[in-house]
């Protein structure tokens, strides 16, 4: 997923050893990770420009030629894991378990609209080369805590992929394998340090090796930025230094990094569900270089956005909390929107 220039393989299958050796060297070669997000892609790491340009897509547009591949989709009930990679509180697990939850609510009929459930609904129209579409049903699967930081603090990409293979191959309570519909989030904590997060991307998405993990699954990043760059990777929330606009307001639910976690991960779940090979639904010639269904919304959360301007959102007058979407437990969000396949521009509920 995309802002900043993400080179990615053209995802091949991964039966033949050759194929998967052209992988694993071009994923190493990348200048940055696949699938990568930051908010500002038009800045680099030390800019403090204007923020008035943007390469997003509000409306309808010409320009944007979002193509189907030929890939696969995730059809099947999708099942997140989450890894918890360092040290998490109570309070920020139940924010970003509630996101997940509230995908597709259960028992659970009085979350207001607009919902993160109506928000997937745009997600859940992208279909395979049967007309299957994605799965609408996602729920929050077993979960896996790191707290003694297996691989240390400081995680490469590759590195990320042995936090995985720990967790499914666990002595105790191993994560379960499903190559069909099962998700992988590796969210580290404040503390971790990721090669490129913050100065290229605040997460991405890829699939796993299966010469270190032993399956080819669809996994995720996402890090907490509060400590380490939260003006990059926690906007709107927090802005980078030398902006002089107007922030979107307080954190719905109370922590500036984990509720902007919540659009990166939202922005992630919504491309491995749509892409979990790199290989089904991207815009743009080159397959090195894919932009994905959310990737041409970033910065986008309401009527409006574009460039540093978020677009029309709530802000609760007791708290000054801005979200767009609701969820379980009267929790409330503020997610990107994605791109509409039929619209043909980027849409929230």
């Amino acid at each position: 997923m995309a802002g900043a220039s993400a080179g990615v393989c053209p995802a091949l299958p991964v039966t033949s050893p050759s194929l998967l050796l052209l992988l694993i060297l071009c994923y190493l070669s990348m200048v940055t990770p696949a699938k990568a997000w930051r908010p500002w892609p038009h800045l680099g790491s030390n800019s403090s420009s204007s923020l008035g340009e943007s390469k997003k897509y509000e409306g309808s547009s010409e320009f944007v030629q979002l193509r189907y591949h030929m890939g696969p989709v995730l059809t099947a009930n999708i099942t997140v894991h989450p890894i918890w990679y360092g040290q998490w509180t109570p309070a920020q697990k139940r924010i970003i378990r509630a996101f997940l939850r509230s995908i597709s609510p259960v028992g659970d009929t009085t979350v207001r609209w607009p919902s993160v459930e109506g928000w997937w609904r745009t997600v859940a129209m992208y279909t395979d080369q049967t007309g299957d579409n994605v799965s609408r049903t996602v729920r929050l699967g077993a979960e896996k805590n790191d707290r003694h930081y297996s691989h240390g603090r400081s995680l490469t990409r590759l590195s990320i992929q042995h936090v995985i293979r720990s967790a499914v191959t666990a002595k105790t309570r191993p994560l379960p394998v499903n190559p069909r519909g099962g998700l992988y989030l590796l969210l580290t904590s404040a503390e971790v340090a990721v090669e490129f997060f913050c100065g290229q991307v605040c997460g991405f998405h890829y699939f796993t090796f299966p010469s270190i993990v032993g399956y080819t699954l669809p996994y995720a990043w996402v890090g907490n930025a509060e400590r380490q760059c939260p003006g990059v990777c926690s906007w709107p929330f927090a802005v980078p230094e030398g902006y002089g606009g107007p922030r979107a307001g307080a954190p719905p639910n109370g922590e500036v990094g984990v509720d902007a976690m919540v659009s990166v991960i939202a922005h992630e779940v919504a491309e491995l569900a749509s892409n979990p090979l790199v290989n089904a639904w991207y815009a743009g010639a080159d397959p090195c270089f894919p932009t994905e269904i959310a990737d041409l919304c970033e910065g986008i959360y309401g009527t409006g956005g574009g460039g540093s301007y978020t677009g029309q959102l709530t802000v609760d007058e007791r708290d000054g909390a801005a979200y767009n979407l609701n969820g379980v437990g009267g929790r409330r969000f503020l997610v990107q929107w994605v791109w509409h396949p039929e619209l043909n521009y980027c849409y929230g509920p």
